[in-house]
C-alpha cells in the first residue's frame, strides 16, 4: 500500500472513531441506566458547570493531559483528535437522539452505545496515531509504579465513577455492563482495524521453517491496548518465496 493511501486511511480511521466515540457515550447517557465510568464524572460536574456535557469532557481530557508531564507520556496526534473531536461529537449526537421513557428502548441505546465503543476504539486505535488522554495515564502510572495494568486500570476507574457518582452522575447497570463487555468488543475491532505500518514486518533473515514466526506489533503508544495478541505466521503463509530460496541456499552452504 503507498504511503499517501496508507496515511488518508490512518486519518479516515481516527477522525471516524473519535465521532463515533462521541455517539457511544451519547447513547449511554440517553439510556439513563448509567454511564461509563467517565461518562458519570462528566455527568456529576454538568451539575455545578453552566457548560455542555462534550466541553466539559474536552476540559477534563486537558486536565488529564496535564498529568502526562510528570509521567514523561508522549503526545501523539490522535491524542490532540480525541480531546476535541469526541467531545464535540458528543454533543451534537445529544441533539439528534431522542430522550424516551420506554425501558426495552432505554436498553437498546445502551447495548448500541457499548457496541459502537468497541467499534470507535478499533477505528481510532487501530489507526496508530496514539491513544486518548485516560489510556496515556493508565500507561503512564503503570510505567511509574511498576504496578499491573489491571490494577492501575481498575482503580483509576473506581476513583472516577466514585467522584463522579458523589458529584450526581448516574450509576447503574449500564456502568457494570460498560465495563464487563467493552473489553472484548474492543479486543475484536482492534484486530480488524489494525493498521500495519512499514517497518512491522519481522525480519526472517535467520528463519527457521520449524519455528513460527512470532510478529508483535510496534507501536508509537504504550499502551496496551495498542498490542494485538502475538500471531504466528507460518512458512506457508509468512514468508516471501525470496526469502525461503535465500534461506534454503544457506541451509545447503551451511
Amino acid at each position: 500500500m503507498k504511503l499517501p493511501v496508507l496515511f488518508w486511511r490512518r486519518t479516515i480511521q481516527l477522525l471516524v472513531g473519535c465521532s463515533v466515540l462521541g455517539f457511544s457515550s451519547a447513547f449511554l447517557v440517553r439510556g439513563n441506566l448509567g454511564s461509563a465510568s467517565w461518562d458519570v464524572l462528566t455527568q456529576g460536574i454538568t451539575y455545578y458547570l453552566p457548560l455542555s456535557f462534550g466541553v466539559i469532557g474536552i476540559l477534563t481530557s486537558f486536565v488529564v493531559l496535564l498529568l502526562w508531564i510528570p509521567l514523561k507520556q508522549r503526545l501523539g496526534v490522535g491524542t490532540v483528535v480525541n480531546v476535541v473531536l469526541v467531545g464535540v461529537a458528543v454533543d451534537f449526537a445529544f441533539t439528534v437522539i431522542p430522550v424516551t421513557e420506554e425501558l426495552w428502548l432505554r436498553i437498546l441505546y445502551v447495548a448500541f452505545g457499548i457496541f459502537i465503543g468497541g467499534v470507535a476504539t478499533g477505528l481510532y486505535i487501530g489507526a496508530r496515531f496514539g491513544t486518548g488522554p485516560r489510556d496515556g495515564l493508565m500507561t503512564g502510572l503503570n510505567r511509574v509504579t511498576g504496578l499491573p495494568i489491571w490494577i492501575v486500570r481498575t482503580a483509576i476507574e473506581v476513583s472516577v465513577v466514585i467522584v463522579g457518582w458523589l458529584l450526581g452522575g448516574v450509576v447503574g447497570a449500564s456502568t457494570v455492563a460498560f465495563a464487563v463487555l467493552i473489553g472484548p468488543v474492543c479486543q475484536y475491532f482492534m484486530r480488524v482495524f489494525h493498521i500495519e505500518l512499514p517497518g512491522d514486518k519481522p525480519d526472517v533473515e535467520d528463519y527457521d521453517p520449524e519455528e513460527p514466526i512470532l510478529a508483535h506489533d510496534a507501536v508509537d503508544s504504550e499502551s496496551v491496548a495498542d498490542h494485538p495478541p502475538v500471531v504466528p505466521i507460518t512458512a506457508k503463509g509468512g514468508i516471501t518465496r525470496r526469502r525461503r530460496t535465500r534461506f534454503a541456499a544457506k541451509q545447503r552452504n551451511g
